[in-house]
Formats: C-alpha cells, sequence, structure tokens
C-alpha cells in the first residue's frame, strides 16, 4: 500500500531511498560527527540519546524527522557530510526547516554544488505513517510517497 504526503520542496530534486525515522528532534552533531571524523565509510547515527535512529545508517538514507536539535555547528556537519559525499539522500521535515538544517543544505548547495533533497511541511500524519526501513520516494515537486507494508 502506497500513502503519499504534500510538503514544501526547501531542495528540490528527486530521491528514493529506505526510511530512517526520528521521532524527536534530531541532533545533526551527535549523530553523524564522530563517523565523519573516524572517516568512516558509511554515517550510521551515533546519538545513543536518540533510540529511533542510533546506529542505523544516514549516508544515503532517507531522514524523516520532526526537526534538528543542538548546536549550531550542526549545518556545518551535515555541509561536511554532503561535502564527502555520506549525507542522507533526502531529509523530511514533518514540520517546518529549522535554521540548523537550512544552514546545512544551503552550504552544501552553494560551498558543494550537493543538493541534498529537502521537504518540509509533510505534518505529523506523515511522522506517524513512516517507519523504519520503509521505501521512499520523493519527487521534486514534494510529493512524498511511503510505501507501507
Amino acid at each position: 500500500m502506497k500513502k503519499s504526503f504534500k510538503g514544501r520542496a526547501v531542495v528540490p530534486g528527486t530521491a528514493s531511498g529506505e526510511a530512517v525515522v526520528s521521532r524527536r528532534g534530531f541532533n545533526i552533531l551527535a549523530s553523524m560527527q564522530r563517523d565523519l571524523m573516524g572517516k568512516k565509510a558509511e554515517v550510521r547515527c551515533s546519538d545513543q540519546n536518540n533510540p529511533d535512529a542510533f546506529g542505523r545508517a544516514l549516508s544515503g538514507r532517507i531522514l524523516c524527522l520532526p526537526r534538528t536539535i543542538g548546536s549550531t555547528t550542526g549545518g556545518m556537519v551535515l555541509q561536511a557530510a554532503a561535502a564527502l559525499g555520506k549525507a542522507p539522500a533526502a531529509l523530511l521535515f514533518s514540520e517546518p526547516i529549522d535554521s540548523l538544517a537550512a544552514g546545512g543544505v544551503i552550504l552544501a548547495k552553494v560551498w558543494n554544488g550537493r543538493d541534498i533533497v529537502t521537504v518540509d511541511g509533510l505534518g505529523d500524519e506523515f511522522l506517524a505513517a513512516v517507519e523504519n526501513g520503509a521505501a521512499i520516494s520523493v519527487e521534486a515537486d514534494g510529493i512524498v510517497t511511503i510505501e507501507t507494508a
């Protein structure tokens, strides 16, 4: 079964892949910095305070979240992940995008020419419907489709 949601395309583009879901604010610095600094081939969520995403691969995945939280360094960590080719394929926000994430996706685009497809305003129903591992596709117009079992 498929469920579709319409949001605002902040960084338009298409993406598809496996969902990683955080039902709480996602701390980019705590989640990504360790593996980026350790030069790991793939970034996994290292934020033990986020039981939804902890230990899950983030590189190339579709990150579904309400908003980001934490240090203003988070935007730079997201930009660095993009520069290294280790960022999520897409960021899907149930709420309006916050300044931390916006800074990161803008810097990734402007400084590195790398788009992290980003859609916001998908709503609480979106976040309630998506599960870790679900197949997701994102269209350039902000339509997000979840394949449910």
